[in-house]
């Protein structure tokens, strides 16, 4: 029977291996990778390392310690959660932005394409 720390850590393992290579492959952006890689190696340690676990949850107070892992993935989804739509807030306003230069600039070409027609029939 294969005990969880070791499914643990080959989880963790396998995740390591997958995002380094879509990090290869250029379908990841390194700064995203980091979230996935932190959560990578920490899933990797606890399978290694599962009595870590509880000499940390009595620091914190919990006294059921799979509660633990619980509560520090939950947290870690809502930073990720967090910092995906402060990054999508700030492409949307640059996508706005741009969107407003554009615009800008094909008002001007008009304007200076009918003054090069005017400026030649007359």
């Amino acid at each position: 029977m294969i005990s969880y720390q070791f499914t643990s850590a080959f989880f963790g393992v396998a995740l390591a291996i997958t995002i380094l290579g879509l990090i290869r492959r250029d379908h990841l952006h390194s700064r995203h990778a980091a979230w996935w890689l932190i959560v990578a190696v920490s899933v990797m340690l606890l399978g290694f390392f599962p009595m870590w676990i509880n000499p940390l949850a009595a620091a914190l107070g919990i006294s059921y310690p799979p509660t633990l892992l619980f509560l520090l993935g939950m947290g870690l989804l809502l930073m990720k959660v967090l910092m995906t739509d402060i990054h999508q807030s700030h492409l949307e306003r640059k996508c706005r932005r741009l969107t407003q230069k554009v615009a800008l600039l094909e008002a001007e070409l008009k304007q200076h394409t009918e003054t090069s027609h005017k400026q030649q029939d007359g």
